[in-house]
């Protein structure tokens, strides 16, 4: 049978696809945080994946795969700072021969650049999951805007920036908790974005 990976979007039904909702819908067993599988009430058997014990629910996932419809729900798209990573280094250290399906999510990092009107192709995309922060030194200053997805809230990454030497009045922008009623997107300055606080569903951009 099949393990999907499936991208649902930065949090919003409204961002979801017809193909993830087809996919999730006939799989027998679906796998995902508490926020992600509230997005599909109506799916057949839920298991919860936490932080704790994840490496062993996207095990167990892998191996029901073997023989039935799974679907394994990754926030955004799978591929960008998603499960789709940890997935395939699970089965593939473990030999599974399970046949793998990935379907494609809106990402927070699509929707940012959407946002802020900044075409993919003008931009350095960043990720600091699992990661230190000392790789955007290599790239904020190629005059490109630089997307930073931060493993910790944008005020500490901002912090970061004016500790290494970024001009504090340096332009940026934070977009916080995209696609959901209480969204907000607010331009502002690294120093401003150093003293204050934002939800950990934020994405930074330096401009």
């Amino acid at each position: 049978m099949t393990l999907n990976i499936v991208g649902i979007g930065p949090g919003s039904p409204d961002y979801i696809t017809p193909a993830a909702k087809n996919v999730v819908m006939n799989s027998e067993v679906v796998f995902g945080s508490r926020r992600a599988l509230e997005l599909f009430p109506s799916a057949r058997k839920t298991v919860v994946l936490g932080a704790r014990d994840m490496d062993e629910k996207l095990g167990r996932a892998a191996e029901l795969a073997i023989a039935m419809e799974v679907s394994v729900l990754s926030t955004g798209d799978p591929g960008f700072s998603g499960v789709l990573k940890p997935l395939k280094r699970i089965i593939s250290s473990r030999g599974l021969p399970v046949r793998v399906k990935v379907v494609p999510g809106i990402s927070s990092i699509q929707l940012c650049a959407a946002r802020l009107l900044i075409p993919w192709d003008d931009a350095d995309v960043i990720t600091l999951h699992g990661r230190g922060e000392e790789g955007i030194l290599d790239v904020i200053d190629n005059g490109r805007p630089t997307i930073i997805l931060p493993s910790r809230n944008p005020s500490k990454t901002a912090a970061f920036l004016i500790e290494c030497g970024l001009d504090p009045e340096r332009r940026v922008a934070v977009c916080e908790r995209l696609s959901y009623p209480d969204e907000r997107v607010l331009k502002s300055t690294l120093r401003d974005v150093s003293e204050s606080e934002f939800s950990y569903m934020s994405i930074l951009v330096v401009l």
